[in-house]
């Protein structure tokens, strides 16, 4: 969605949305023309901003940490999930 689009949803102005891209909070995908398209994601990623922001007194830096510390506590819990595949596949194949 276009930039005008995704700061109505949020009830933010197009300028916080660039400042947020600048600072490199998100990165949203280009169209013709270099056209900033906002995905779903993207709006949800700035709604939890928000939250944080607004419900919990976090400030921008503070947001920015929380999610990306978010994410890798998620890419960690992949790679729990694989290992536990692993060693059940292993105590199988063992146990033969």
């Amino acid at each position: 969605m276009l930039i005008s689009v995704a700061a109505r949803i949020l009830g933010v102005h197009a300028q916080t949305l660039r400042y947020y891209e600048r600072v490199g909070l998100i990165n949203p995908a280009r169209g013709p023309g270099s056209i900033r398209l906002y995905s779903v994601r993207d709006i949800e990623r700035l709604r939890q901003v928000q939250r944080l922001m607004d419900d919990l007194g976090v400030n921008l830096a503070g947001a920015e940490v929380i999610l990306h510390m978010r994410e890798l506590m998620r890419e960690m819990e992949r790679e729990i999930d694989v290992l536990r595949t692993e060693v059940g596949r292993l105590s199988k194949d063992t146990a033969v």
